[in-house]
Order: structure tokens, then sequence, then C-alpha cells
């Protein structure tokens, strides 16, 4: 990797510091939260409270467990969930 990109890349992880405990909490939290809960109750919210067509709602929470699922990866794979 070039010297400019891996600056950049420094600068942008640099706003969200991965070694505190804060945002490690958070991110696994946010990760379980979107695995978990958005293909189940945030479908059955866009299906029966908001009254949005159940294809869209499907999908919607497919894109969500598969954020969840990524944003776990990106954990695991980076150190940062042992």
């Amino acid at each position: 990797m070039s010297k400019k990109k891996s600056e950049k890349k420094g600068r942008i992880f640099a706003k969200l510091d991965l070694s505190s405990t804060f945002w490690r909490t958070f991110l696994m939290v946010l990760a379980a939260f979107l695995t978990f809960v958005g293909p189940t109750y945030i479908v059955y919210m866009f299906i029966n409270i908001l009254k949005i067509n159940r294809f869209v709602s499907t999908v919607s929470g497919f894109v969500l467990f598969m954020t969840g699922l990524l944003l776990i990866w990106y954990l695991i794979r980076n150190k940062i969930v042992s």
C-alpha cells in the first residue's frame, strides 16, 4: 500500500479509536443488533406498523443482517474482538 493511502486510512480511523473500550463495545453491540434485531423486529415493524411492502421489508432485513455479519467479520479480522 502506498504511503498516501496508509496516511489517509490512518486519518479516517483516527476519529474512531478502535483501541478504546467504548468503541469496541459500541461496535460489537451494533453488530449484534444488526444481525439479530434487523431481520426480525425491523422487518416486523416495516410490515405491520409502517405498512411497507413485504418484499421491501424482507430485502431490508436481509441487508441489515448482512451488514451485521460484515461488521462482525471486520471486528474479528482486525483482532478487535478475540
